[in-house]
Formats: C-alpha cells, structure tokens, sequence
C-alpha cells in the first residue's frame, strides 16, 4: 500500500553487513502457508458438515439438491437452507454457538468450533475467498506466527461477543469474525506504521472504504453482526500489539560496519509504544469483561 523503501529488514533474515559500509538488504516477504492451510481446514470441515448430515437419509432423496451428482454430500432443501449447505441440527451437533449450550451445558469449546463451521457452500465460498484476498497478504508480511494467534484471537473474541447477544432459539457459525480481525488489524497497521507510508491518505480512505462496506453487511437481515463487531475492534487492537513495524529510516546495528557513521533512530516511536500499551490494556480488560459477563449473566441474554 505505498510503503516507502528502507524500513528495517531484521524479520527476514537478511544477511550480516559487507565490511566497510552500511547495507541493507531487501526485504523478503514470507511464504503464506498458514493461511491457505486456514482455507484448506475450513472446506474440509464443510465437507465433513454435509458427509454427517447425510440429507437422502432424513429426507425424501428428491427433496436433496443436486442429489444425483453429490449422493450423500447433496443439499438441504433451498427452502430450509438457501446458503446451499446442511441442517441446523447437523451444524449444532458438529459445534455451531449456541448460548444454552456454552451456559448450561458447559461448552465452551463451541466458542472456537464454530469459527471453522459455516452455514452453506455460499457462505463458505465468500468467507474463503476474502481469507485469500486479505489473509495472504498480511502473512507474506508478517509471517505466520503474527497472522495465526490474530486470526484465531479475532474469531474467539467475535464469538465471545456473539454469544453474549445470541437468542437461545439462535446459532451461530462461520469464520468471518477471524476475516474482520484481519480488516481491523490492517486499519491499526496503517496507523501504528505511519511513518513507513508514503501516500498515507490513499491507503487510509481505501481501507475505511473497504471496512465500512464489509461492517455494513453485518446489518443485513439474517447475519451476526455482533460476531462481525467483535472480530474487527479485536483484530484492530491485536494489530497495534501483533504488526508493530520499526519506524521509517531505522537501521539495524547489525547492518552497520565497524567505523561506519550513520545517524541512530529509536526502533520504534513513541506513540507505537503508547498503542502498544494502550491496546493491549484494553484488549485484555475486553476480553476479561466479556467472559465475566458472559458466565455472571447466567441465562439473560444482554
């Protein structure tokens, strides 16, 4: 998104300075593998979703869409399921959110089964391709051990505030709480790495561009808004405390030789500390609300 040339290259492994002068070698982005991994998990779960619910099995083989060429893997009927996908029963039985279930039955894990979950070959098919688009970029790079503990932080927290919004007769599933976790920590990224940007005002507008629009899906009839909300106010916090960048015209010690004069610059510039902190005060006071609030509350729902 516009970086300027020249920020600190100590994350990829760059190699030690040539004798008599400064070098900085160019920085290597890191091979995505992770999150095509995430991708590769979430369509083998679906396939497993729909290998369990079995629909000739519970209902007249006619009624099962495209049941001539899936067999066992066909479709709920359109007018029980038009994402194209599996029972409810199914889902719930596999680890789709339910709030009576994590309340009453003791199943938390549901909180994080759900994010690998998803409701139809649609809603799968949008969820992935976004995860793609967005995800691989930000592992090239970050690398993977940023990107991962966000995606799954983002998708705990989105869940965490689902549930606490969630009607008992409702379920929820689906990794886009995780997808906003990553739009939201794209926005803190501009923000924390400021200096490194050369065409700031470009990068901001098309990310609060990009942002509002996938939010304001979240208020159409039918889709968890409240997973949506707390996926990206998470993910925008984690990208403060995660994907924390050296400031523009940084060099490392290491790229410097012996008797070569350069002027020093702090790694990092006071205001990334002072997100840095702030984020992580308030992402963990966050979290430790909503889980208080969560099994305090007992069976009324917020």
């Amino acid at each position: 998104m516009g970086r300027r040339p020249g920020y600190d290259a100590e994350a990829y492994g760059g190699s030690r300075t040539p004798p008599g002068k400064m070098y900085m070698p160019a920085p290597m982005p890191w091979f995505p593998w992770l999150v095509p991994l995430f991708v590769i998990a979430n369509v083998a779960m679906f396939c497993i979703e729909m290998y369990v619910n079995d629909c000739p099995s519970r209902l007249d083989p006619d009624d099962c869409l495209f049941y001539s060429t899936l067999g066992r893997l066909s479709f709920q009927p359109f007018n029980e399921n038009r994402l194209l996908g599996p029972s409810e029963v199914t889902l719930i039985e596999l680890g789709a959110l339910q709030r009576d279930a994590v309340l009453k039955h003791g199943e938390e894990w549901r909180l994080l089964s759900c994010i690998w979950l998803h409701g139809g070959a649609i809603h799968l098919l949008a969820n992935m391709l976004s995860l793609m688009l967005v995800g691989v970029r930000h592992e090239q790079e970050f690398g993977f051990h940023r990107i991962g503990p966000l995606y799954v932080l983002s998708g705990l927290s989105g869940s965490l505030l689902s549930c606490l919004h969630l009607d008992v007769t409702k379920t929820s599933v689906g990794a886009s709480g995780a997808l906003f976790g990553l739009l939201g920590a794209m926005l803190s990224e501009l923000i924390t790495n400021w200096s490194i940007y050369a065409n700031k005002c470009a990068a901001m507008m098309s990310l609060i561009l990009i942002s509002g629009l996938n939010l304001a899906v979240g208020f159409l009839p039918g889709v968890d808004s409240y997973a949506h909300i707390g996926g990206f106010v998470s993910g925008f916090l984690l990208g403060f405390i995660l994907l924390m960048r050296p400031q523009y015209g940084y060099v490392n010690p290491k790229y410097i030789s012996p008797g070569y004069s350069v002027k020093k610059k702090s790694k990092y510039n006071c205001f990334q500390y002072f997100f840095l902190a702030t984020a992580t005060i308030i992402f963990l006071l966050g979290n430790m609300i909503g889980w208080i609030m969560l099994f305090k509350g007992g069976d009324n729902s917020i």
